[in-house]
């Protein structure tokens, strides 16, 4: 059904989850948009998902970008077609079929079966390309491809250098189900995308890839879309790398906590236990009657215990930003998107 939205016959409303499908139940409305398009909903991995109406032309915009600027590819779907990253591969796929590209294959979340040829594009989530970059039939398809773009989460350190010496191609992507996906590859912003920091870091975005509003939410609709731009939630800054200025972003501003009377960025937490850890990590932070709030770590290496971890960060981490409390898991919580479900990390957290 995809084509005839973005044909601009109809706004399709693909049905991710159960939250998915309560929203639309409880928020169920006529909505009109010009050119039809697609209603995707927001992850709801800090809170309740959204209904995003992105218009075809939106979308269009956001496909004929990356094209103009990486080509045409035949695109490999192994994403969830219920959130916007699904979507915007097969989008990506219908709209490239006029220049040498297309739809390829769709396969599970494993990538079982993937093959590749030098004009195919997969897009992955990091905890795939990880899991891909351990099994050498994998990693082989996906240097034999035309590249991987990556987004969804925080790119652990490392993960590129590991991809890059395996000969996989990697295009890092920022953005969110409000810009149609990723709109700022590799730190730089895709044509028509204009990228502006305000106090503080804010990260606001202006272009034609921009959503129309959310679903029978005006007041965060007016909240989010301030002067034809997208108040985000993100913090950035622009560095000087040897291949030109990029956007590097730091963080959510929810990232940061105070503990103890000390500002602590969650984010910056997340990245040093990154580095020392086994296995996949996330930290969070959850209302304490001493500190404010606490941070807690949760992991799935069992054999670091929380004195374990404090030692081992103490060298780059000041004493407020250590971990208060260890959870051990044998996974971490996902969304059906695949990204790590800190509400539900939260909760657990607060168990006894």
């Amino acid at each position: 059904m995809l084509p005839g939205a973005l044909a601009g016959e109809y706004l399709l409303a693909p049905v991710a989850d159960r939250a998915t499908a309560e929203l639309l139940q409880s928020r169920s409305a006529v909505v009109e948009l010009d050119d039809g398009g697609v209603l995707v909903t927001t992850s709801g991995s800090t809170g309740t998902p959204k209904g995003v109406l992105l218009s075809a032309t939106a979308i269009r915009a956001a496909c004929d970008a990356f094209r103009e600027r990486f080509g045409a590819f035949h695109w490999t779907l192994a994403l969830p077609t219920g959130y916007v990253a699904g979507v915007m591969v097969l989008a990506r796929g219908y709209f490239d079929q006029g220049h040498g590209g297309g739809h390829g294959q769709s396969l599970d979340a494993q990538l079982t079966g993937l093959a590749t040829r030098p004009d195919t594009m997969i897009s992955l989530v990091p905890t795939q390309l990880i899991r891909a970059l351990r099994d050498p039939e994998l990693t082989s398809q996906l240097a034999h491809g035309g590249g991987v773009l990556l987004g969804g989460a925080a790119v652990p350190d490392g993960l590129l250098d590991q991809a890059g010496a395996a000969g996989v191609r990697v295009l890092t992507s920022y953005g969110m189900s409000e810009t149609c996906g990723g709109c700022v590859i590799d730190g730089v912003p895709l044509p028509g995308v204009q990228v502006e920091l305000g106090e503080h870091g804010r990260i606001a975005i202006a272009g034609p890839v921009l959503f129309s509003g959310y679903l029978n939410d005006p007041d965060a609709t007016a909240t989010s879309l301030v002067g034809g731009r997208l108040i985000t939630n993100d913090r950035g800054a622009w560095v000087d790398t040897e291949k030109g200025r990029r956007l590097r972003v730091l963080g959510r501003f929810d990232d940061v906590v105070i503990s103890g009377g000390v500002n602590v960025d969650l984010a910056a937490v997340e990245r040093a236990v990154q580095a020392l850890a086994r296995g996949p990590v996330a930290v969070v932070g959850v209302p304490d009657a001493e500190w404010g709030t606490r941070v807690v770590l949760a992991a799935t290496d069992p054999e670091w215990s929380l004195d374990d971890w404090r030692t081992a960060l103490r060298p780059s981490l000041g004493a407020a930003a250590l971990p208060r409390q260890l959870v051990h898991l044998d996974a971490l919580p996902r969304t059906t998107s695949g990204k790590v479900d800190r509400a539900a990390v939260r909760r657990l957290a607060g168990q006894p």
